[in-house]
């Protein structure tokens, strides 16, 4: 069999129902839709979350809170996970790379969680207070992407 001998299996495949073509196709002048009515209409119908005049779920619901659209969502890796892996310079692309993170939402930040045992150079988008002090403390650095 070779590809351009393909073919999907019959009755798989429908032409669609072409509306509004005359009379004779058997889906004029109404094109399917019936006579008047809030359906027949263009741009007619019910809209997402409607109930039936019901008072919708989403207006049923209190509402609580506040959601600040300019929060970052970052990351976070702590200096004892550097410290596990044993490299000379820690960057977003290395932890993509190695796969010790799985995306990089807003960024990367390190967190002081764990000590730091040898200089490691580490770059990222934020870092705690603490995690600074650790990574000077060994020796190493810690620079703002």
């Amino acid at each position: 069999m070779k590809i351009h001998e393909l073919k999907p299996a019959s009755g798989s495949r429908k032409k669609p129902k072409r509306v509004g073509r005359g009379v004779g196709s058997g889906h004029g002048k109404t094109s399917c839709r019936g006579h008047k009515g809030q359906k027949s209409r263009s741009g007619g119908g019910k809209g997402a979350g409607f109930e039936g005049g019901q008072m919708p779920l989403q207006r049923r619901l209190p509402k609580r809170g506040f959601k600040n659209l300019f929060s970052k969502e970052y990351v976070i890796l702590n200096v004892s996970d550097i410290d596990r892996l044993g490299l000379d310079t820690v960057s977003p692309e290395v932890l993509l790379e190695r796969g010790v993170i799985k995306s990089l939402k807003d960024g990367l930040k390190i967190l002081g969680d764990g000590e730091l045992k040898r200089a490691v150079t580490v770059k990222a988008n934020a870092f705690s207070n603490s995690a600074i002090k650790k990574i000077e403390s060994a020796g190493g650095t810690a620079e703002v992407i």
